[in-house]
């Protein structure tokens, strides 16, 4: 991977897992309207689960606490993630019902999507028994919002031991002002909106303000816009030809998450020296967003197919 013998990190993720149903289609059917897909996938999906998907991919421990239960769908999800090397802890699993499910219509030619699904709203969970050495086994906690009481939870533990933690804002939800304040980076999107703000400046003066060391709002193929204690800036996204968006966001953070992980250097320098290392972690996680989109599927670039 281009480390030396440095070791490779260990990533713990928190939040949502689905199991996606993916149709390639020539347009978003209407009303009663019937078509043939030219193509279908079917995967484990989810912020935090997509996440830690690509995290492994590029050679890291992921682990990904999670609730999915014992319905047959639910173990389809947990089976293509063990596939992609990550381990799941099942916060769940007495729950027999189906996982959260979305159906996902990817329209051919532009790569746009539509997604319905349930997301998190059929599993309260609880942090699991011996959480602070969970974390104490990781170098870097991501947290997508959702299981907001798990996410809470999780980062503070992960603030007591030390360890940086980072938000996927994919929106703003209820409790996330209180996450806020043990998180170390935030990566949003543009469609996270905290209270009373309108643009991506405002968006990041929001979450300095309330001590949030770092942070980003990217915006699909726009640059992606952050600010630190000692720098701002932008980092372009490469162009592709977009085949698929679905899952680029969730990449993009696994894949930040993986280059700002300490053991490849971002913990042990200055500000100035970080202000870089968190604009090239960022452009890397850019890349490999990008290049998600070339091909159908959240799964065919990574296997190359």
């Amino acid at each position: 991977m281009g480390h030396g013998t440095r070791r490779q990190p260990v990533g713990l993720f928190v939040g949502l897992c689905t199991l996606d149903v993916v149709q390639l289609v020539d347009h978003v059917p209407g009303p009663d309207e019937k078509l043939t897909a030219h193509d279908q996938t079917v995967a484990a999906g989810g912020p935090a689960a997509g996440a830690a998907a690509v995290f492994a991919h590029l050679g890291g421990r992921a682990r990904l606490l999670t609730g999915l239960g014992r319905h047959p769908l639910a173990r389809a999800a947990a089976a293509d993630l063990a596939a992609l090397g990550v381990s799941v802890d099942d916060l769940a699993g007495d729950t027999a019902g189906p996982p959260a499910v979305s159906s996902v219509l990817v329209t051919a030619g532009s790569g746009r999507r539509a997604v319905a699904s349930t997301n998190a709203g059929r599993h309260r969970l609880a942090a699991p028994d011996g959480l602070d050495a969970l974390v104490a086994d990781c170098d870097i906690v991501e947290l997508d919002g959702h299981h907001m009481e798990l996410a809470i939870a999780v980062a503070r533990a992960a603030r007591a031991a030390g360890r940086p933690t980072v938000l996927d804002g994919g929106s703003w939800k209820e409790g996330t002002q209180a996450l806020l304040s043990s998180i170390d980076v935030a990566v949003c999107s543009a469609d996270f909106r905290p209270p009373g703000t309108r643009t991506p400046a405002q968006t990041l003066a929001y979450l300095h303000a309330r001590g949030v060391t770092w942070a980003a709002v990217s915006g699909g193929a726009d640059p992606v816009v952050w600010s630190g204690p000692d720098g701002k800036g932008v980092v372009e996204v490469p162009p592709t030809v977009v085949v698929d968006t679905l899952g680029a966001g969730d990449f993009l953070h696994g894949a930040f998450a993986y280059h700002w992980a300490p053991v490849h250097g971002a913990g042990a320098m200055g500000e100035r020296d970080r202000a870089d290392r968190f604009a090239v972690a960022l452009a890397r996680a850019a890349e490999v967003a990008s290049r998600s989109c070339a091909s159908f599927g959240t799964r065919s670039w990574m296997l190359g197919r």
